[in-house]
């Protein structure tokens, strides 16, 4: 397999040189680079210049990782020393990622009552492009465009919304206009995975050594698009669920593809929740128009509720900002402060093992200098 064609590049080279470097002069096992195409609970499935092995992390990775967030996902570089059998291998090390989506998860328990440990979970990593797919009919919902396109913008890799199931839309224009509106400057593409009119317009995103992710909810039709780009129905697919018309969820699991004309292609369960997990530049990006109006507000700092001379007010009342819209970016406002506390508690924590750590490290050299009659 040739680590180019699976996105290897000269970024991903330097890393591994160094690492390379460090464990020969240790005089370890040999080992070599390769990309995990799939996660089954505590085993990978990787691919390396060799082929495909089945690998688990080393014993020393999981005791130094300081949280779920560096343990390889899907899209990952690792660095294996693989066994005498040539079908097994142990990770040593993941590469650092040039991108990577994420998402707030709560582990152990229910949000409910400030249960649950808040932790971010990495979906994919080292993707090129982000295929943010939604359905033309009748689970369209601009509200989750905009938290998934939010979400993408901080991932390092380019948006790009892709409309399925244009067969099933009666008003085509005015959906695509009305998605135009709160994605301006991203590109757009209205495609039909069944009947294949569109999807031409994905594969300048789809070159080899390019990987493209699909992020979506269940059923808008991931996997068809897939299959479609595949040239074989190699992902299980669901009819209609016969309540509301939308299709049934199939993929249970993120898996690495590789197309017959080059690029690669993860697939990803749909999610029924997808909460941020960081406030980079998403929000900015995604909801640039309504903080350009927070500018012309009379007061500095406006609440923009009653102050006169409010643009946000304005704009709501004459209808050039749209109160559903306003809604949303207040909640993902309210959300991603939510998150930023229970980010300061976890490193307040974080710090607080370090130091008790320091105090017990400094009692027991101490207690060694005694002993020696050194203190």
């Amino acid at each position: 397999m040739n680590l180019i064609d699976l996105g290897w590049n000269e970024n991903f080279s330097q890393y591994f040189e160094k690492y390379k470097a460090e464990n020969d002069k240790l005089k370890q096992q040999n080992v070599v680079v390769a990309r995990v195409s799939c996660e089954h609970k505590n085993l990978y499935h990787i691919i390396a210049e060799s082929g495909e092995l089945t690998a688990e992390v080393s014993g020393r990775f999981r005791h130094e990782a300081e949280s779920r967030a560096n343990f390889p996902v899907v899209g990952d570089w690792v660095v294996v020393a693989p066994q005498e059998n040539q079908q097994n291998a142990t990770i040593r090390a993941v590469l650092p990622r040039q991108s990577f989506f994420s998402r707030k998860a709560i582990l152990g328990g229910g949000p409910a009552y400030g249960m649950g440990k808040t932790e971010e979970q990495v979906l994919v990593a080292n993707i090129n492009s982000v295929f943010l797919v939604s359905g033309l009919d009748g689970d369209f919902n601009l509200r989750r465009i905009e938290r998934y396109l939010t979400i993408a913008w901080d991932s390092g890799a380019v948006p790009v919304i892709v409309l399925n199931k244009a067969d099933l839309s009666e008003n085509i224009d005015e959906q695509i206009e009305k998605v135009e509106k709160i994605a301006v400057g991203v590109p757009i593409l209205p495609v039909s995975a069944k009947t294949g009119d569109g999807i031409d317009a994905l594969l300048p995103y789809i070159l080899k050594g390019q990987t493209v992710t699909l992020l979506g909810s269940s059923g808008v039709g991931k996997s068809s698009i897939i299959n479609y780009l595949l040239g074989e129905e190699l992902i299980k697919i669901g009819g209609l669920r016969k309540s509301d018309g939308r299709g049934k969820h199939t993929t249970t699991y993120r898996e690495l593809l590789l197309l017959p004309d080059g690029g690669i292609m993860i697939d990803t369960p749909g999610m029924r929740e997808l909460q941020a997990w960081s406030e980079n530049e998403g929000m900015e990006k995604t909801f640039g128009d309504i903080d350009e109006l927070a500018t012309k507000c009379k007061f500095s700092d406006c609440t923009h509720q009653t102050e006169p001379g409010c643009a946000i007010q304005i704009a709501l009342e004459d209808g050039s900002l749209d109160k559903k819209r306003y809604n949303g970016y207040l909640r993902l406002q309210k959300e991603m402060a939510h998150l930023k506390i229970r980010q300061d508690q976890k490193e307040t924590r974080r710090l607080g093992r370090e130091w008790d750590k320091r105090v017990r490290r400094y009692h027991k050299d101490m207690k060694e200098l005694r002993k020696k009659g050194l203190a």
